[in-house]
């Protein structure tokens, strides 16, 4: 296989389908040695990031797949694509996956597949089944003999311990920044622009390759980088730079953008070659391109809160400060990680931002006007 005049190594017992799947071998072996004879559940278990929904629709186009997951029959394209009849996909409708999301899963697995030997029903965020769990256990136990069930989580909970013993867990693991780099290499990504990706990718090949594509990326956090030295005391300046930083969060998110609408026309043509008009899924499609432009914009946020916070951490070990500044600088950096934190609750991203640096700016800068 060969990417860009870059020869990039696969495993001939890893299908096709699957073997796109660069950066976690170990996994890609075990799901490649289970096509053949595939058990009722399968686990994929991985931060965010590491690729495991991505991998749950591969697998399934393999076990839909005639030949296994040739990655070129219409199986494999419709079922990479979200239009195979026997692969669905079930993602949370809100902040968790509801009772009535494994109700859906439940109903789901209870049909017949209907051009494959079997159906193959995907469900993303198990980590976040509350409630839900007890619904879904049951299918996942005694599915049908022609139904499989692959799910995704980024950990076991204690919540999820019972379901998560019913079926076959897969790991997969965050990457280092070389190894990132070593793939963004073999996708013909230039070195330096590979380098500075991997760095600023936190293990996340996802990510990694979205910031590869985005000449942006060194801007940015040279942006972040700057908020010490321009806080000046004043609230105006704090707002301003609040603003400044949030709209250059867009600047990925419209990288994500462009592909997703790639993504949707080549649904739309997928749809055209089936004679199926609309689209199948496409309000599904959508509301995931939502989510997916959600998620990005708050890693990016995330991200450079990181930047932020290491600015200040430099201070705490490359400075001959005094107690006071010292004091000051470790008080900045448990301010933003704070603010990194509270994203997970969906905060209101102006609001939060604004008063962190107004923080950060009564701290005295991390010391900068002591």
């Amino acid at each position: 296989m060969t990417t860009r005049g870059r020869r990039v190594p696969t495993d001939p017992a890893v299908p096709p389908v699957l073997a796109t799947l660069t950066g976690q071998d170990r996994a890609l072996r075990a799901l490649a040695a289970a096509v053949p004879a595939p058990v009722h559940a399968y686990l994929l278990v991985g931060q965010a990031g590491t690729g495991t929904d991505e991998a749950a629709i591969a697998f399934a186009a393999a076990l839909v797949c005639p030949d296994g997951g040739c990655g070129r029959c219409p199986a494999c394209r419709d079922a990479l694509a979200g239009l195979h009849p026997d692969v669905s996909v079930v993602e949370r409708s809100g902040a968790s996956l509801l009772v009535e999301d494994a109700r859906a899963a439940v109903v789901l697995a209870q049909r017949g597949p209907v051009v494959a030997k079997r159906q193959v029903v995907v469900v993303t965020d198990v980590h976040l089944v509350g409630q839900a769990a007890p619904v879904l256990l049951k299918s996942v136990e005694e599915p049908p003999a022609t139904t499989v069930f692959v799910l995704t989580t980024e950990a076991v909970t204690p919540s999820l311990a019972t379901l998560a013993s019913r079926c076959v867990r897969v790991g997969f693991a965050l990457l280092d920044a070389p190894a990132v780099e070593a793939v963004l290499l073999a996708d013909g990504v230039d070195p330096g622009r590979a380098a500075r990706a991997a760095a600023a990718s936190g293990g996340r090949l996802d990510r990694a390759r979205l910031l590869a594509r985005d000449p942006g990326v060194a801007e940015r956090q040279a942006r972040w980088r700057s908020v010490p030295a321009r806080l000046d005391g004043t609230g105006a300046t704090a707002a301003a730079l609040a603003t400044e930083l949030l709209a250059s969060t867009e600047e990925l998110v419209e990288v994500v953008r462009r592909r997703q609408a790639d993504e949707m026309e080549e649904a739309v043509a997928a749809s055209k070659r089936a004679g199926e008009r609309p689209v199948p899924g496409r309000a599904a499609m959508e509301e995931r391109h939502k989510r997916e432009q959600r998620r990005v914009r708050s890693d990016e946020l995330r991200a450079g809160l990181a930047v932020l916070a290491a600015s200040y951490r430099s201070r705490l070990t490359a400075e001959q400060s005094s107690a006071r500044r010292l004091a000051s600088a470790a008080k900045a950096v448990d301010a933003v990680d704070a603010a990194s934190s509270a994203l997970a609750r969906n905060p209101n991203e102006v609001l939060l931002l604004e008063a962190l640096l107004v923080r950060l700016d009564s701290e005295g800068n991390g010391g900068r006007r002591h």
